[in-house]
């Protein structure tokens, strides 16, 4: 990003450079970090490796040449903001190309480019789909063998004896499935591991995520996705299903693959950061949708994260495409599952349908279901910052591909060992009847027709375990079973969420909140004299699956309508709304949500959306870097070259100004363009000597950026002699001649507000006589939206 030329400190120091900032404490540090300055702070300082939830690093370019010299761990806390992380551009670019260009389109070619993004949010919604079935159909099977060989080689040994066998098996079958899937994504794809939710938060909120979108990641992902499940760990499909979806629309509004090559000369328009943000909010959408039949849900997820982006056409268009994803894979799991035609099913994730008269509630039980809130705040902060530390762990020590690998396998071992364990020592026996829904149902030690519960929750795969909690008989589980189940579940799923691996937390979190809250529901019934009438163990199992879920997660109103339409009863959707607001305000008190801390992990400069509320005092000219590297509008290429060249400022975008000829004034503001326009440029040697000569050049048109777009090359890919080096480059056509600006006495409040709301990467800070004094970015905002106390050590600094 522009003007950053280090990890710049979210802290309230002085700056460590000396530079020149209108006398303010806050300002860039100095050209290269110092790393004993920061030791020295007194808080907590990591070496980060690789986060292998969220391994976001680049292939190094040579640009990076640099910093090849540098330690390979860097030092970090959470204060640092990563200088890997570059902004999107989501505001167009109005440039003399692009007013043509517009100008020249008919009133027809604009409703043909209308129509073509409908057809785009429709192949989205019908690939997102196929992916959803693709994957719920390669976990049902394989689980399904892999379920079967076990309970077989189970039922035999439990005859003959030496069970120690097949616990064996069950270990070393998770831990060889687990190992396939950390391998691809350790060796092969880093970024496809965990749910990919905190990269396409980040993705929606204007932060440019290496790699987050590409075809490989999509491939490793669902691949990933399908080995975790199957292979027995404490995860879900239904995370990696959002980020499957938008990586989806990422390729399809493109109409080409840079990973494969291939460019099928279509939707050539959409090539360009707002609008590829735009499928991408419908693929993310789509695979809310997909996964748990939630239309209006994933278009309400996608619009909490992007809302400041939205009108009216796009919800529309982004609901189109969560309800064609929902019935392409409605349509085709009705084939799987011999019944053509029937799309009553929901997505990936099937809560089966409570009953009117079950799921019934009394005024009364309102303030039970607030506390059964504050408790999976409790349980969601909790379950926040065992893995907060984890993943602390894991950054200094278990950086490594092999490690991350030898990692998830032990995972996978441990989780059947612990499944079996609980299931070998229980006791909870209950009668096999003709009406049961347990699908590998395990007698060990139980009479003749009878089963063992515990094994109903563990050995199963967690969707139909969290199934069977929400709609099994009242005394289907006792309490000591249910008990044991949420302890040990919630370690394993604190445990199993980081790993470098493809999953979710969704449907882990749903399980563990299933589990209390059933727990919840049968004492009360064993406390009251009509409890069999009220305290429903299925209707508390699922108010605290909802508690839990949204304890560690904090996400509120896309989460009450996805509840409320897995469910398919409206009924509980107040009940579900005061219990997640109750366990996001309780959770939050204690720790950000569960996405929050990986993105700041991360080091990711993301912008919540309003300013610290205290930050009226602040004007732009404490917010802004300076100095700021101008352009002349008409410059040399030369000095261009060494511009963009320079390692050391890594600039990307540039402020154009122009002296008046034959004046001493300073120069003014005149425009503004980017470090990719400037490389376009110079890739095509679009100079002003050239094109006066004999050897004139075709006019350059936007097809030329779009072309390019989005893997610009690197500068030191271009070409420039000596004698084209003392040519000159005209900038006006081509440069963004409208760029937001702001007074330097602009509050922070309004300078965020301004670039939140029109998704700016660089806002131009001026005097009173147009002459630039300052440019905002992301990361200058970012450090400066300090947490809960980082405003009171600002005001204290400034003292």
């Amino acid at each position: 990003m522009a003007n950053i030329t280090k990890k710049v400190s979210w802290s309230s120091r002085a700056d460590e450079s000396g530079a020149t900032g209108e006398g303010t404490p806050l300002l860039n540090g100095s050209e290269q970090p110092r790393h004993s300055r920061q030791l020295s702070e007194g808080r907590s300082i990591f070496q980060i490796g690789r986060l292998s939830t969220v391994d976001l690093e680049e292939e190094i370019t040579s640009e990076e040449d640099s910093l090849r010299g540098r330690p390979k761990e860097i030092p970090h806390n959470e204060k640092l903001l990563s200088l890997k992380f570059e902004s999107l551009d989501y505001d167009n670019i109005e440039n003399q190309l692009f007013l043509e260009e517009e100008r020249r389109m008919s009133y027809m070619g604009f409703r043909c480019l209308e129509i073509s993004r409908w057809v785009v949010c429709g192949l989205i919604g019908f690939l997102t789909g196929l992916i959803a079935c693709f994957i719920d159909i390669a976990v049902e099977e394989l689980a399904g063998f892999k379920y079967q060989v076990v309970k077989e080689n189970i039922e035999k040994f439990t005859e003959v004896g030496g069970l120690s066998i097949s616990l064996i098996l069950w270990a070393v079958l998770n831990s060889a499935i687990v190992m396939i899937g950390a391998i691809i994504v350790a060796f092969f794809e880093p970024i496809a591991a965990g749910s990919g939710i905190p990269q396409i938060k980040c993705y929606l909120n204007g932060v440019k995520i290496p790699r987050v979108v590409r075809l490989k990641t999509l491939v490793v992902k669902v691949c990933g996705v399908i080995c975790s499940v199957v292979g027995g760990l404490a995860v879900g499909k239904e995370g990696p299903m959002i980020h499957s979806g938008a990586v989806v629309a990422a390729g399809v509004s493109q109409g080409r693959s840079t990973s494969l090559k291939r460019d099928f000369k279509i939707f050539e328009y959409f090539r360009r950061d707002t609008e590829k943000r735009d499928f991408v909010s419908a693929g993310a959408a789509a695979g809310v949708s997909a996964a748990f039949g939630a239309p209006v849900g994933g278009v309400l997820f996608s619009l909490e994260e992007g809302a400041s982006f939205w009108n009216q056409m796009l919800t529309w268009r982004i609901f189109f495409a969560s309800m064609i994803s929902t019935f392409t894979l409605n349509f085709f799991l009705s084939i799987y599952h011999n019944k053509t035609g029937d799309l009553s099913s929901p997505g990936l994730i099937n809560f089966g349908r409570f009953e009117s008269d079950s799921v019934a509630y009394n005024l009364y039980e309102i303030p039970l279901f607030i506390a059964m809130g504050a408790i999976g705040g409790l349980l969601g902060a909790l379950f926040n910052v065992l893995n907060y530390w984890l993943t602390i762990f894991r950054i200094r020590y278990v950086h490594r591909p092999c490690l991350q690998v030898m990692e998830a396998m032990l995972v996978a071992a441990v989780t059947a060992t612990v499944s079996f364990t609980m299931i070998y020592f229980s006791n909870d026996c209950q009668p096999l009847g003709p009406e049961h829904t347990e699908e590998y149902p395990l007698q060990l030690f139980c009479a003749d027709g009878e089963y063992n519960s515990m094994a109903t929750a563990f050995f199963n795969t967690p969707e139909r375990s969290v199934r069977s909690l929400f709609h099994n008989q009242p005394d289907t589980y006792n309490p000591l079973t249910l008990g044991l189940f949420t302890l040990t579940y919630f370690f394993l799923a604190c445990w199993t969420y980081g790993l470098a691996v493809s999953a979710g937390v969704f449907i882990p979190s749903l399980l563990i909140g299933a589990a209390w809250g059933r727990l919840f529901g049968r004492l009360l019934a064993a406390i009251t004299s009509s409890g069999s009438i009220w305290a429903d163990p299925g209707k508390y199992a699922l108010i605290g699956a909802a508690a839990q879920l949204g304890g560690i997660v904090r996400m509120t109103l896309s989460l009450t309508v996805i509840m409320v339409e897995a469910t398919g009863n409206v009924t509980y959707g107040l009940p579900i709304m005061l219990v997640l607001m109750t366990a996001k305000i309780v959770g939050d008190y204690f720790v950000e949500g569960l996405y929050d801390i990986h993105i700041k992990l991360q080091s990711v400069p993301f912008l919540h959306w309003e300013a610290p509320a205290t930050s009226h005092w602040l004007t732009a000219r404490e917010v802004m870097s300076s100095p700021v590297t101008c352009l002349n509008r008409i410059e040399k290429v030369g000095t261009i070259v060494d511009t963009l060249s320079n390692t050391s400022t890594n600039h990307n975008g540039f402020p154009v100004v122009v002296q008046v000829t034959g004046s001493d004034e300073p120069a003014k503001l005149c425009g503004l363009i980017l470090r990719s326009q400037l490389i376009v440029l110079l890739k095509h040697k679009v100079f002003v000597e050239l094109a006066r000569s004999r050897l004139t050049q075709r006019k350059l048109q936007l097809k030329d950026f779009r072309d390019a777009y989005p893997r610009f090359p690197p500068i030191q890919s271009i070409h420039v002699s000596q004698d084209e080096r003392e040519c000159m480059m005209d900038l006006t056509e081509f440069m963004n001649a409208t760029p937001y600006t702001v007074p330097q006495e602009t509050s922070l409040p309004r300078v965020f507000k301004l670039f939140r709301a029109l998704g700016l990467r660089h806002l131009v800070v001026v005097d009173d006589e147009n002459r630039v004094v300052g440019l905002v970015t992301r990361k200058d905002l970012a450090r400066y939206h300090l947490g809960k106390h980082g405003l009171e050590e600002l005001q204290l600094a400034q003292t």
